[in-house]
């Protein structure tokens, strides 16, 4: 199928970008690296009057040091992202959670802001951004405000940014030193995760001092596995040690049931990737 007709606007500054939300309202849809609108679009599930392009906004792009935090602007793509020699370096659990996003052709188009927008519980990076403490920064024609990932993502496609706003920024705060895994259960290769798990670990020796997980297609929303955060902080590196901690990853989780499995098999799928994700964040074994 093809979309139905709409007018399409591609405004240079994130000022005129607003100012055309605020003209055409309801009948407007943002469209960023348009991995996700597309194809809603084609299948004509959405029909909007306007489509508002953020492809031409330059402030909207690249990855920036600012100090505590690394900023990564919305319409950065998540190829820039994961070549990014700053993420790299202070937020490796997104560089990892990246290799495991989509496939190249999607990586070069869709953009790190659009993804996390567009809040799809079973999306890679919800769950990193979670566990790293991001910071989102939306704009509107009020001004600017920041919103903590733990109050970002509200429901199942719904976050906390209003009709008339933009994501303009991320903000990660730097985790210089810590190891970082995520693992991913796909049934086939670049589909979306039937659950996954995103693991940061800053060692003391060979206990784990701190340790952040989050949890891909457990819930309505990207949750953190808290139970499992308390158990591992000053813990050995253990493979008994961590098991113990990752059979408590699925408590508190509401996972779905689908075709891809119940929501007792992706609990259990939750327990073994917290503990292979745990492990080789801590550097532990293979």
């Amino acid at each position: 199928m093809i979309p139905a007709a709409f007018e399409y606007v591609a405004p240079a500054t994130v000022a005129d970008a607003l100012a055309a939300l605020a003209e055409h309202g309801d009948d407007a849809k943002i469209i960023a690296g348009g991995q996700s609108l597309l194809p809603v679009l084609r299948m004509r599930l959405n029909a909007p009057e306007w489509v508002i392009d953020l492809g031409r906004i330059p402030d909207l792009k690249g990855v920036r040091d600012g100090g505590d935090h690394l900023a990564i602007g919305a319409m950065t793509t998540h190829h820039d992202v994961g070549h990014s020699a700053l993420v790299h370096e202070h937020a490796l659990l997104i560089s990892k959670a990246i290799t495991h996003l989509a496939d190249a052709q999607v990586r070069h188009r869709g953009t790190f802001g659009g993804a996390l927008a567009h809040a799809d519980p079973a999306g890679d990076l919800g769950a990193p951004a979670l566990a790293l403490d991001a910071t989102f920064v939306i704009q509107g024609a009020g001004g600017t405000r920041t919103v903590s990932a733990a109050d970002f993502f509200v429901d199942l496609f719904e976050t906390d940014i209003s009709d008339d706003e933009i994501l303009t920024e991320v903000r990660v705060p730097k985790h210089d030193g810590w190891g970082a895994a995520y693992e991913k259960f796909v049934r086939i290769a670049h589909q979306w995760p039937i659950v996954a798990v995103a693991a940061t670990v800053r060692m003391d020796g060979d206990t784990i001092a701190e340790a952040r997980v989050g949890l891909t297609n457990m819930g309505a929303t990207p949750l953190r596995a808290t139970a499992t955060e308390q158990a591992l902080a000053g813990s050995p590196a253990t493979e008994e040690s961590v098991a113990a901690a990752a059979a408590l990853a699925a408590d508190g989780t509401n996972p779905p049931s689908d075709l891809n499995g119940d929501a007792d098999y992706r609990r259990h799928l939750a327990t073994v990737l917290t503990r292979r994700a745990v492990l080789a964040a801590a550097g532990v074994g293979g």
